[in-house]
């Protein structure tokens, strides 16, 4: 789609950017693409005079500016992650490699599957020598972001990581992915595909589910015979669902739900993808199943590593404000979606 290539054009271009010189082999590793796909792209970009290509080597236009001396920054940072939350481990791993670079020890603390669990936890935390917090709040529900508005007054630089914060957090400072732009990821691989009649199964447990849901129903308001969105417990009976619905596609957050609807498929003689084709939203295991699943792919470590330099920059005083960075998922594109064939 040509989206998702003009984003990797622009990743291509920051890399090239901040080194100066990369070659091509390279580039194709960091994005997990084809050379003949890079080279294409740089082609393009040579041609509108956006970089400079040579013999495997891309240059670019403009000299690398010299990194900027920082202040030093010492101590510990507090991490606080949900337990048993896969997803957010990757991200808490991103920012745990960037502040250990940046000789900071970092402090783990879990937050187990209890309403209003994380309050007691950073108190704790903060009781020691601690510098800043990073934080990813679970929030099952609206009432429970609500609830969290103490986070706003911690008394050391923090920062959401995967949140988006609203009410009385909108002025934290918070890194996370764009949602929205990763189910019109979905949603258009879809349609491009000829598939008219998509399900969306997504619970309303977590931030994220939340805004899957909302994006769903905005970006397919227009141009679908069918568009539900509907709990995506598999209990709820998903395979009945699709039949009853004559739904050629389904989108489920996340990898676990898809992987268990794929094979209930299987077992009632619906196939993947020539009867139903099925995209995972969160690319945690989604390729490990029977049938590699095609997912979204929010990124997850990226998102843990620039909420820790935009903690380091308020530690250093080169941040003061709220800042909100959101950060675009990419499409995997696998075997559980093809072209709907109309018989």
């Amino acid at each position: 789609m040509r989206e998702v290539g003009e984003v990797r054009r622009q990743r291509i271009l920051a890399v090239v950017a901040s080194r100066g010189a990369v070659r091509v082999s390279d580039l194709a590793t960091e994005l997990d693409v084809s050379v003949v796909t890079v080279r294409r792209d740089v082609e393009e970009l040579a041609q509108s005079g956006r970089l400079r290509r040579g013999h495997g080597v891309v240059r670019s236009l403009v000299p690398v500016a010299q990194p900027v001396v920082h202040q030093q920054v010492n101590g510990a940072v507090a991490l606080v992650v949900p337990e048993r939350h896969t997803y957010l481990y990757e991200t808490m791993n991103g920012a745990r490699k960037a502040l250990e670079e940046a000789g900071l020890r970092v402090v783990l603390h879990i937050a187990p599957q209890v309403r209003g669990a994380e309050r007691p936890i950073v108190e704790r935390a903060l009781q020691e020598p601690v510098q800043g917090l990073l934080i990813a709040p679970r929030w099952r529900t609206h009432e429970e972001e609500l609830a969290d508005s103490w986070l706003a007054g911690t008394g050391v630089p923090t920062v959401l990581m995967e949140r988006r914060p609203g009410g009385a957090l909108r002025a934290m400072s918070s890194v996370c992915s764009d949602h929205w732009y990763g189910m019109q990821l979905a949603v258009e691989h879809l349609r491009a595909l000829g598939h008219r009649r998509v399900v969306l199964a997504a619970r309303d447990d977590s931030p994220t589910a939340r805004a899957l849901r909302k994006a769903f129903a905005e970006i397919t308001r227009e141009g679908l015979d069918l568009a539900v969105a509907m709990g995506s417990d598999p209990g709820l009976g998903l395979v009945e669902v699709v039949k009853a619905r004559k739904a050629t596609a389904m989108i489920l957050h996340g990898d676990v739900d898809a992987l268990i609807l794929v094979q209930q498929l299987v077992d009632a003689g619906v196939s993947v993808p020539g009867g139903v084709s099925v995209v995972a939203y969160d690319d945690v295991v989604a390729a490990l199943g029977s049938i590699p699943l095609t997912a979204v792919a929010p990124p997850k470590t990226e998102v843990g590593r620039v909420a820790a330099e935009l903690l380091l920059r308020k530690l250093r005083g080169e941040s003061t404000t709220g800042e909100r960075i959101e950060l675009l998922p990419e499409l995997k594109v696998r075997s559980s979606t093809e072209r709907l064939t109309v018989s």
